[in-house]
């Protein structure tokens, strides 16, 4: 892949692969510049994929947000950082589809918490497997959330203790809404995900059996609208439902 005097790759305008699929445009920001340019080289050699810049600047990384207007953005930085927290609200104000994957150092769980805070997709330590990473950026591509199981119950567990800001009087409504359409069994299951119980526990505290609560659940993903656990557990808590019981 060509590369500009700045050492940004060049846009190689591609449309797609070589099976028709649209080709997934990756921005990257990383400190490190050994882990940048395998990062580099490694998403080079996918087909799938196009690498519309890279760098550890924040002016750069911003302009690139502005510009390119990449699917993926991979962010070294911690959550926690100004640079990072600059990251997400230009991408809000540009109101581009850039959808985050943070790149964290396993010891940094606060970061979880505040990465998904800031509207972050996805959450992949630096020590992950090659397969992982692209398997994840196909996923928050695809409209998914990404975390593995350990970091999912921990971000759920402490955001739901954590909770959120008290809703307006639009989201009141909506919660309204929300929980009208959901069955007191069905309420009190959003509840128990968005506290980090898994379905055996949940089994067990209900008096229920496990497949019921996996069908409560596959109607709740029907009924709100999400995908999966995680993305239920983020849903109920951006909505307080996981204190309408």
């Amino acid at each position: 892949m060509k590369s500009n005097r700045a050492g940004t790759p060049e846009s190689t305008g591609r449309a797609g692969d070589d099976t028709g699929m649209p080709v997934i445009r990756v921005l990257v920001i990383e400190d490190q510049t050994l882990f940048r340019d395998g990062l580099m080289k490694l998403l080079g050699e996918q087909a799938e994929l196009e690498v519309v810049g890279m760098t550890d600047s924040l002016v750069v990384a911003a302009d690139q947000i502005r510009r390119s207007r990449p699917d993926i953005a991979l962010l070294g930085w911690p959550a926690s950082s100004s640079n990072s927290q600059r990251i997400f609200s230009t991408i809000h104000e540009a109101k581009a589809p850039t959808r985050v994957i943070m790149l964290v150092k396993d010891d940094v769980k606060e970061d979880f918490v505040e990465a998904v805070r800031q509207g972050c997709c996805g959450i992949v330590p630096k020590q992950t497997s090659t397969e992982l990473l692209l398997k994840s950026i196909h996923k928050v591509h695809a409209g998914e959330f990404w975390l593995d199981r350990m970091t999912t119950a921990d971000v759920i567990r402490r955001l739901a203790k954590k909770g959120p800001p008290a809703p307006t009087s639009g989201a009141r409504l909506g919660l309204r809404e929300h929980a009208a359409a959901l069955s007191q069994r069905e309420l009190e299951i959003v509840v128990l995900v968005a506290q980090g119980f898994k379905n055996k526990e949940m089994a067990e505290r209900m008096f229920i059996s496990e497949q019921t609560v996996k069908n409560h659940l596959h109607n709740i993903f029907d009924k709100l609208g999400v995908s999966d656990r995680l993305e239920l557990a983020l849903y109920a808590i951006h909505n307080n439902l996981h204190e309408a019981t």
